[in-house]
């Protein structure tokens, strides 16, 4: 009897150790659960805990809580002003009634797939009434906010709200960017051009200025050097007549040796002079007056002005 019984318990923790671990199941923090007993929804579960179900009449489905991500391929849009874009956008939604959405949408690529063809739908629309201006710099949030509207009115009949839609980029087909790109790179080269001609012309203008001044300056400066140049003559020839008077005898005889130093240059010195002439008179006499009272020396006194070497 005791072998029978203790038996019995073998099998009944047997039969536990495998029916438990099919009629327990848990549900996290970031989880929708729904309980499907044949096909058909017997109950929901949102909030995290530890649940029951039966085992192999019953099964599980989860869904995340969180919010979830749809890449949407690129498209393109022809705007109102009539200018092609391709728009490559993303859409981030959250499952807010998990019976609904099953009973809709069945499970998160059925609502990927579904929300593809709503979000492309209504970006076509919306962007569809504004510029390429207004998607590209002016109007892109409330462009964008619109857009997230507009799904939700409809994804809100599949137990899910839309978050946010974005536009990852608005650009113009690969042909219409080259052809805008060429135009700009014209553009700047004409500009360019403007500028490295405006900057000859003040070149010119400026060489021109500063050749004006220097011509100027030089004419300043050789007028100035020859204003000091004749004064200085004239105050040479002031000195030379105010020595003249006070000693014309050493006034002669200075001047004469001048005339020598001048005259008598090493290596070129030709002279083709009388030898009686007054301007050898200081070699026959050291007083320059001459042998005889009535000589050349005496008829003439005075010694040809010799201007100094410079």
């Amino acid at each position: 009897m005791t072998g029978i019984v203790r038996a019995g318990l073998i099998l009944i923790l047997a039969a536990a150790a495998v029916i438990v671990p099919l009629s327990v199941f848990t549900v996290g923090q970031t989880q929708h659960a729904l309980v499907l007993r044949f096909g058909g929804v017997r109950a929901v579960y949102s909030e995290p805990g530890l649940y029951f179900k039966l085992p192999l009449a019953e099964n599980v489905l989860l869904f995340d809580r969180r919010i979830l991500d749809l890449d949407l391929p690129a498209q393109e849009v022809i705007a109102s002003d009539q200018k092609r874009l391709v728009v490559d956008s993303f859409t981030r939604y959250r499952i807010t009634d998990p019976l609904r959405f099953y009973q809709t949408l069945n499970s998160v690529a059925g609502a990927n797939s579904q929300l593809t063809t709503i979000v492309n739908s209504n970006v076509r629309t919306v962007l569809a009434d504004a510029t390429f201006a207004d998607i590209v710099r002016t109007q892109r949030q409330p462009l964008m906010n619109r857009i997230r509207d507009d799904v939700n009115r409809v994804a809100q009949g599949f137990g899910i709200i839309v978050v946010d839609v974005r536009l990852r980029r608005a650009d113009l087909p690969d042909q219409n960017s080259q052809a805008v790109f060429q135009r700009m790179q014209t553009e700047r080269q004409r500009e360019a051009a403007d500028i490295r001609a405006q900057g000859s012309q003040q070149s010119q203008t400026i060489r021109a200025r500063a050749d004006r001044d220097v011509a100027v300056i030089l004419a300043e400066a050789s007028r100035q050097a020859e204003e000091l140049r004749g004064n200085g003559d004239a105050e040479r020839n002031r000195i030379y007549a105010e020595a003249y008077g006070r000693d014309p005898d050493f006034f002669a005889f200075y001047r004469s040796m001048q005339a020598y130093e001048a005259g008598f240059r090493p290596g070129d010195t030709r002279m083709v002079l009388s030898p009686d002439s007054s301007f050898f008179r200081y070699f026959n006499d050291p007083t320059g007056r001459g042998d005889q009272p009535g000589g050349p020396a005496a008829q003439a006194p005075a010694v040809p002005a010799v201007p100094p070497a410079r």
